[in-house]
């Protein structure tokens, strides 16, 4: 993946890379020959993130924005289930816990990214890219369930895009991008046949590297699948 719409020696960093599309995206990263740094941020890195504790956040920003601008920022961290809960199927599924559980990784973590986090990005060429996913689109809901999860990613497309009006003001450069991975092998979908009909964590790091590289400032506050086919909110 050539990423020819960054600079030479391009910055990034991957919050959530101890997971399977995120760990993916750091691999493919650190082999880019045109990438000059990859950070990776997470529950156990120096610093530390946890999307679930928003002290951690800003002090994690506090800390890299003493160093140089990143051209390139992903977040790669979410949860569908957990040892405590697996998706609704039904209203009667409907749990405070999961719901706050569930906001708290998908929505609530990366809204405090976007605070913290988009003053970092370079001001000539910056992307902060985030995984949403297609079950979070209004429009495309025909099946249902899945209540936590779709909420909270319609809920962090809507943050996405706010806040990339908000930022184009005072960098038109930058471009925030809610990204569809699609069915991955993963932990994530491994309970839904994600070893089956998903695809290889490094092919869907491929995928959404190719569309970051394609997108630019007119495609802030943007939805896509990982082939770039728009989709609808």
């Amino acid at each position: 993946m050539p990423m020819e719409s960054f600079p030479d020696g391009f910055r990034a960093l991957v919050i959530g890379a101890s997971g399977g599309i995120g760990a993916a995206l750091a691999e493919a990263l650190r082999n880019n020959l045109r990438c000059g740094a990859v950070i990776e941020l997470g529950r156990s890195t120096i610093p530390t993130l946890d999307l679930s504790d928003a002290a951690s956040i800003e002090q994690a920003a506090g800390v890299l924005a003493q160093q140089e601008p990143f051209h390139l920022i992903l977040n790669a961290a979410g949860v569908l289930h957990n040892a405590d809960f697996m998706p609704e199927k039904r209203l009667d599924d409907l749990d405070h816990g999961q719901l706050l559980a569930t906001f708290e990784v998908n929505t609530f973590g990366p809204a405090l990214l976007l605070r913290y986090f988009t003053g970092l990005l370079d001001r000539q060429r910056g992307v902060l890219a985030m995984l949403s996913a297609k079950v979070g689109s209004i429009e495309d809901n025909r099946l249902g369930g899945w209540y936590s999860y779709r909420a909270s990613k319609a809920a962090l497309n809507m943050l996405i895009k706010t806040a990339s009006i908000e930022v184009r003001r005072s960098q038109p450069n930058a471009v925030l991008l809610a990204l569809h991975p699609g069915t991955v092998n993963t932990r994530l979908s491994q309970p839904f046949r994600g070893a089956e009909i998903g695809r290889s964590a490094g092919v869907a790091a491929q995928d959404l590297l190719r569309v970051i590289d394609s997108l630019g400032p007119d495609a802030s506050g943007s939805f896509h699948a990982y082939d770039g086919t728009p989709l609808p909110w």
